[in-house]
């Protein structure tokens, strides 16, 4: 009678760990592609979110490099395009409004995003093409 008990337990336990694991996987996956542009730093939007899915862009785009969008900055402001600033938001360097003769938030995004397009000759430039109604 003790061997099935614990083997009840155990086969108890299992199923649970298994049940935890299925709930939790789709939402432990989906953090890993972004799937909107941060809006982190701004203080009220003027435009609907910009819809962008992070792993499929850079894929289709053939970018393995994360310095290419997230570049950082030298010591003398200069955008530093050798050491990465992934993981950071934007707006730890850009804020939303400057008087310090930086780039604001929303011009460095509008540069950084259109300007690939360009000069990719792919990509949506137009506002109502990024920040769908």
């Amino acid at each position: 009678m003790h061997k099935k008990n614990t083997f009840m337990l155990a086969a108890s336990m299992v199923t649970v760990m298994l049940l935890v694991i299925v709930y939790m996987a789709p939402t432990a996956f989906s953090q890993d592609d972004m799937t909107q542009v941060p809006v982190d730093g701004f203080a009220k939007l003027e435009r609907p979110r910009v819809p962008f899915a992070h792993d499929a862009h850079n894929e289709k785009a053939g970018l393995d490099d994360c310095v290419i969008c997230h570049h950082s900055k030298n010591d003398d402001g200069t955008r530093n395009l050798e050491t990465s600033s992934e993981g950071e938001p934007c707006s730890s360097c850009h804020a939303e409004k400057r008087t310090d003769g930086g780039t604001p938030l929303m011009r460095a995004y509008h540069l950084q995003c259109q300007g690939c397009h360009k000069e990719q000759g792919k990509g949506p430039i137009a506002c109502g093409e990024c920040h769908v109604k």
